[in-house]
């Protein structure tokens, strides 16, 4: 479900690929991103060229996310987000509040430098 790498220095992208839901996968993400916050890495991608479903928890998870990272300093940037995942973030206007790239690799460019 969740495959991590470090896509430029100090930029982390967490790939993920199926269903992700409440229970372990929002539990496991969440857990991710304040692993890496306390290493002070707070540029995370959420590369979601694999996933195929997401349910309104996993929607609350990537607010969370956004909105822990945002206040270390950093930011989450959504990556490759197709059919009806890109359809959930259109609906709940997510796509209005998080930065939305066609692949994980024009994601990275021009990331902010963390504050």
């Amino acid at each position: 479900m969740l495959k991590k790498k470090e896509i430029k220095p100090g930029i982390w992208v967490f790939e993920m690929s199926g269903r992700v839901q409440m229970g372990p996968d929002c539990k496991r993400v969440d857990q991710e991103v304040e692993g890496h916050i306390g290493k002070s890495e707070t540029r995370i991608i959420f590369d979601m060229h694999g996933v195929d479903h997401i349910d309104s928890a996993f929607v609350g998870q990537i607010v969370k996310s956004f909105s822990q990272l945002s206040k270390s300093g950093g930011t989450l940037r959504l990556a490759a987000v197709r059919g009806m995942v890109e359809g959930v973030l259109n609906m709940t206007q997510v796509n209005r509040v998080i930065q939305i790239f066609p692949t994980a690799e024009a994601a990275s460019e021009n990331f902010p430098a963390p504050k």
